[in-house]
Order: structure tokens, then sequence, then C-alpha cells
């Protein structure tokens, strides 16, 4: 409707990410649009050749205390807030010679980028923008009059809203860029508190905000009646949310969480030591594998479910190399992921034009602490994530017998992977590599069975006359609660175990254990992944 619009007279313009700035300026301008501006974005603007006013010479005040308050000021904010059709607003304006402000257009101090880098903390807190998120809160809070810009991304769309209606914005336009604007401003205070939180180190502040940028619209979330978006945090943590997508489609919802479980579990070998290679199917390890190669790796990760790695999610803890690729592409693969990729290893993968390639440009540190999230009914569960590892922990050998120097590494290496494995899980490994898993069953004996079970199978695939779990060893992600399971592990043909311990019954499971001849080691640490 012809009353929605409303015509821009006056621009103010304070950026610090000055992406488009000169060009979106330049057509303002020659819109007969009068430019206000602050600083360095003044400063911008003028050399570029074009008239800009600024925000000192509307004020009556110059920029103080090392430009922390230039725009907090009535006639900057009355000029954003004044409802046009009021009278009293208009005479208020009048009154005290405000120039109403029509189109805001911040960018707010890159607290974000600031804390990424490591900077000291007296650099983060000069990076708290004060007057921007003033500025944008009022201008969105009047979207009625005025259009607020907060990002690069929206000048053609605010110019071709300009065009279309001779100098004027539309309501639609208005209120989607005020959305956009609140949006900002919350996810730039949630990234400044949770911040504070970790510099305080109040692991349950009062208020726990949550903020992030969209990295895209999905077609649909888990299932297809479901809608999905991907949002990306301040965190810097190589991932699937900060990998660079080389080629293939776009990535599912369950490609994403599968694609991240994966990582993180190839994440816990250290590519200095060894290559390493994880194939997950619905979130859970199928198959995981040290190796000499990445070749070597993914042949034996294969080797432990071949069925299940079908459509499947590999992540390699090395630059992917022509000779894995090769291999990799033999069978159906949803996605790839490694911290980088040779050029005929790339070459390779194009062929699959599907198939997603995602180079990360690095590990994950599995030692750094995080938050790790999830929605309940009516509110959300905040812990820390899980960031203990197998190596740092002192093994208690619980049984007569003690592990040998092989069942050792066997041991920390099927430990190192049940943390990845959902709960109840247990992990068969043998020359490490897992031979056998059961993830996710109500009964941890159940997941024994599972897991003993597959490595039966996977000896068929591979025309081996007896189950692979013959001389393996297991891990399992929290106690036994009774001797059953150990037992089944046992009858499967297990040598040795490792689990937390703590159970009531640990002397009773320790009994069973040193029965039946087994070596078993104690962690003192759980790993529950629900």
């Amino acid at each position: 409707m012809p009353n929605e619009l409303r015509r821009i007279e006056r621009a103010l313009l304070s950026v610090s990410d000055k992406t488009g700035l000169i060009e979106f300026a330049r057509a303002l301008s020659r819109m007969g649009i009068a430019l206000v501006s602050t600083g360095g974005t003044a400063k911008a603007i003028a050399e570029a050749g074009l008239a800009v006013t600024d925000v000192s010479d509307l004020t009556g005040f110059p920029e103080m205390m090392d430009g922390r308050v230039k725009t907090l000021h009535p006639k900057v904010h009355g000029g954003l807030l004044a409802i046009r059709s009021h009278p009293e607003h208009q005479a208020s304006m009048l009154g005290h010679g405000i120039k109403p402000i029509d189109l805001l257009v911040v960018n707010l101090y890159p607290f974000e980028a600031t804390v990424a880098a490591g900077k000291p903390y007296d650099d983060c807190i000069e990076n708290i923008d004060i007057g921007g998120p003033a500025m944008i809160r009022a201008a969105a809070k009047n979207h009625h009059d005025v259009a607020v810009v907060v990002e690069p991304a929206d000048y053609a769309a605010v110019l071709a809203d300009l065009e279309a209606h001779k100098g004027a914005t539309t309501l639609s336009l208005r209120r989607k860029l005020a959305q956009k604007a609140y949006s900002r401003t919350a996810a730039y205070d949630a990234a400044i508190s949770n911040w504070f939180a970790g510099e305080l180190g109040d692991t349950s502040p009062a208020f726990r905000a949550l903020g992030g940028s969209l990295a895209e619209t999905m077609r649909y979330g888990e299932n297809p009646h479901q809608w999905a978006a991907f949002y990306r945090t301040p965190e810097q943590r190589p991932g699937v949310a900060t990998a660079r997508q080389v080629q293939g489609k776009q990535l599912s919802y369950n490609n994403i969480n599968d694609t991240d479980a994966a990582f993180e579990c190839v994440a816990e070998f250290d590519p200095a030591r060894t290559a390493a290679c994880v194939i997950v199917k619905h979130a859970n390890p199928c198959g995981v594998a040290e190796g000499s190669s990445l070749l070597e790796a993914y042949e034996r990760a294969l080797a432990c479910d071949p069925v299940s790695a079908f459509g499947g999610i590999v992540a390699l803890n090395r630059k992917l190399d022509a000779q894995a690729a090769k291999k990799i592409v033999e069978i159906f693969t949803e996605v790839i992921i490694a911290p980088d990729a040779d050029e005929e290893a790339i070459a390779l993968v194009a062929a699959k034009k599907n198939l997603r390639l995602l180079l990360t440009g690095g590990l994950p540190d599995v030692r750094a602490a995080g938050l790790a999230l999830r929605t309940v009914a009516g509110g959300f569960l905040a812990q820390a994530r899980d960031n203990a590892v197998v190596d740092d922990m002192e093994l208690k050998v619980v049984t007569r017998r003690q592990p040998s120097e092989a069942e050792l590494a066997d041991l920390r290496f099927a430990f190192r992977v049940a943390k990845h494995v959902k709960s109840n899980a247990i992990v068969y490994a043998k020359n490490l590599a897992t031979v056998g898993v059961g993830a996710g069953q109500m009964s941890r004996v159940d997941s024994s069975r599972i897991a003993a079970w597959k490595a039966g199978e996977a000896a068929k695939a591979a025309g081996v006359p007896e189950s692979l779990a013959k001389g393996s060893v297991v891990a399992s992600d929290a106690f036994f609660p009774f001797a059953d399971g150990l037992l089944a592990a046992a009858e499967a043909g297990a040598t040795a175990v490792i689990q937390p311990g703590g159970s009531m019954r640990d002397d009773e499971v320790i009994k069973a254990a040193d029965e039946a001849g087994l070596a078993m080691v104690f962690t003192g640490h759980r790993h529950f992944r629900h």
C-alpha cells in the first residue's frame, strides 16, 4: 500500500566492514540521499569524492573518549526513533533541531573475530560495540519509518527496493531488515556474554544466550516433513561448520550431524603418530582403524562393517591422497572430510559429482574446552564437551593377569573409539582396528552380543574362518553393572577389557574376569554419549 512506503532522504552509515561501502554510498548519493557518517567510514566516503556530513557536525559534539562516545546523542537517536506521523514527536524534532534519519547502515565492531584471534582481554573489551547496537535497536524498533541494514549482503536488496519505488522502501523489506537487526544484536550479545562467562570460569551463568549466523537453509531436517537450517557459532573449531566444500551436492541435516561425529572421532588420532580413518553411519562409528597410510587405515576400517559403510561418512586425519581417494570412491559414500587433499585426489573424487568433499584445514583439539547443548521441552541442557582423552588417564589393572603391550595398545584404541559410540557402547578391537561395534542398546550385554555378532559377520565378508573377535580386546563406555556383558565378550573370544569401573559389583565382575583368564583395566572415566 502507498502509505507503507517511506522515502529515504538521509542515511547514517557507520561500518567496521567496508565491503561494498563505496558502491552503496555512491548509489545512495545518486538518488539524492544525504549521507551522514562517523570516523573511518566518513573518511572513506569523502576520499571517494562523495559529499558526507560527519556525525560530530550533526550532534555538535566531537567524537570523544577514543571514539567510545560519538553517536549516543538525541540528534542521532531522536532522528531514528521519532514516529513521523506523531504530532508530538514532530514538534520535539522541530524544537530541538533534530533531522530524521531514514536509513541506518551499521555493522558492529568485530568482537567475535577479535576473540577468535586470541587477542588479549583488553583488546576484546575495546571491540565491544556500544553505539552500534543502540542505533540498530532504535532503528529496528521504529521500522515503520526507518530501514536498518546490518550486513553488506543486504545492500543490493535495499537499492533494488529504492529503485523500484522511486527512492522509497517498502514496509515488508523494513520488517525483514528489522528482524535481522535484532537477531544480529542478540547473537552479538550472546558472544560477549559467553566470552565473559568463560573468562570468569562461570559454567552456570544466570542467563545463557545462544547465537549463530545462518550458513544455509536446508531442504528438510531429519525427515522430509521437518524444516531445518544450519547455523554457525563464533567458535572457530575445525570441522563441518568451518570446512570448505570442494565439491558435491548440498549437505543434508543428517550429513552434517554424521560428518561432525566422524571428524570429532578421527581427531582422537594424532596424525603425527599414525594415519587413521573413521567411517560413520547414523552418527555411530561402524569402522575405525589406524594404518601406515590412509589407504591401509581405510581398508581396515571398512573391513569391520562393509555393509554399514555403504552410504556412510569417511573421516581422515591426514591429507587425502590419490591412493586412498581411489579406493574410497569404489563404494557409495556420502561425504569425505579431511584436513586437506592433493590435486590428484580431488580429481578422483570429482568423478563422483554427488560425493561431498570437505576440507577443514586442520583437526579439532580433542582436549579443548567447549560447550555441548541439547534441547528438551521448555529448555535446553548445557554441559562441558567431553574432552577426556584416554592417553591422559591413569589405567589401573584390576585382574591377576596383566595385559600385554599389544593388548594395552588395543585397549587404548578401543576406549578412544568407545567415547564416540552411542551408549550403551561396546567396541571390539584388534591390531588397532575395530572388529565389532555395539551401539545404542538399552542393555550393555545386548551391545556386547551385537558387537560380537558384527565381528562374526565381518569375518564372513572377509572370508576368514573364525570371528574377528577372537583375540580381540573390548572397551565399554561405562562400567559393567553385572558380569554378563563381560562374559559375553569372553565367549566371543576377547582377551582383555577396558572399562571405567565404579560399579557396586566391581568385585563380582573382576572375579568373573579372573575366572575367564581376562586382563582388565579401569580408567576411572566414563564416556556416556546419549
